[in-house]
C-alpha cells in the first residue's frame, strides 16, 4: 500500500478525495485514473485499505460490474443534462466563466 502511495506520491487529501470518488456512483473508475493515474485494481486496493473489511465488502459488491462505475459498459446509456452556464472543470481547476 505504501508503494501505491510513493509511486503517485498521494497526500491524505489526494487519499480522501480518491475515496470519496469511488465512492460516488456517476463517477467511473477512469476519471480516477485520469486525475490521479491509479488502476482500477489500485483504486480497490487503496479502498480495501483504509476500510473496515465488511464496508468494503458492500462497497465492492455495489460497484462490481455497474455501469455508471465503468465507462466502457455505460457509454452511451447514460445521459447527462449539463447547462450551458456551468463551468468546465479541467485538472481539478475551474475556468472562468466565458459568455
Amino acid at each position: 500500500m505504501k508503494k501505491l502511495i510513493k509511486k503517485y506520491k498521494l497526500d491524505e487529501r489526494d487519499i480522501d478525495r480518491i475515496i470519496q470518488m469511488a465512492w460516488e456512483d456517476r463517477t467511473p473508475f477512469d476519471a480516477i485514473t485520469a486525475q490521479f493515474g491509479l488502476s482500477e485494481a489500485e483504486v480497490i486496493k487503496l479502498m480495501k485499505q483504509e476500510m473496515r473489511l465488511n464496508n468494503w465488502k458492500k462497497w465492492r459488491a455495489r460497484v462490481q460490474g455497474r455501469n455508471t462505475k465503468h465507462s466502457r459498459l455505460g457509454e452511451n446509456k447514460i445521459k447527462r443534462f449539463r447547462s450551458k452556464m456551468q463551468r468546465n472543470i479541467t485538472k481539478n481547476r475551474i475556468s472562468k466563466k466565458k459568455y
